[in-house]
């Protein structure tokens, strides 16, 4: 019967112990986590301003498809560049194209992600480099269903430019990134 008294008062402290532990793990994980998040934040946002880049001119949108009593046209033309359909056509498909990145060990040993030209040519683990890309593209997608509405609407309004989408997407909208940290940790690598 000591013994089991013994046991019994040696199991609380023993949980005790885990959870204090776990809560030190708990509060030092977000600190060093927010380094990544800013850096995937950072590559989401290059890749959406290479998109922005490659735009071609469009036409406006002729939205006059009814007709009143007289038989003239009813409704709206609207300007492309403000229109929903351009912002959807801009963050369609975004997160797809994080699976071109992955995450690659620097020569000053700092961590950054990089755009993958050809993968067969990689020097990297391909299968830890294709699960980064999958981290990557998961954040993406994590990333857009929190901020899309706003995003959609920085689009629509003009103010998603090339040279500006990093600050309104990461440190603006979604506050992965401090101000102070700059504007871009991202270069324009490619592998």
């Amino acid at each position: 019967m000591d013994g089991r008294k013994k046991r019994g008062g040696e199991i609380p402290r023993a949980a005790a112990i885990w959870i204090l532990s776990a809560l030190i793990l708990a509060s030092i994980a977000p600190v060093s986590s927010m380094d990544d998040k800013c850096a995937a934040c950072n590559a989401v946002a290059a890749e959406l301003e290479i998109g922005l880049s490659n735009e071609k001119p469009r036409n406006h949108l002729d939205m006059r498809h009814r007709l009143d009593s007289r038989g003239q046209r009813e409704g709206k033309v609207i300007d492309y560049k403000v229109s929903e359909l351009r912002a959807v056509e801009l963050l369609d498909g975004l997160c797809e194209k994080m699976q071109d990145y992955t995450l690659m060990k620097l020569e000053s040993g700092t961590n950054e992600w990089v755009k993958v030209r050809d993968w067969d040519a990689l020097k990297a683990d391909k299968q830890e480099a294709r699960a980064h890309s999958k981290k990557l593209s998961s954040f993406c997608g994590r990333l857009l269903e929190e901020t899309e509405d706003e995003l959609a609407e920085l689009i629509k309004q003009g103010s998603a430019v090339p040279g500006g989408v990093n600050k309104a997407l990461c440190q603006d909208l979604s506050k992965h990134c401090s101000s102070s940290r700059g504007s871009s940790n991202m270069d324009d690598r490619e592998l």
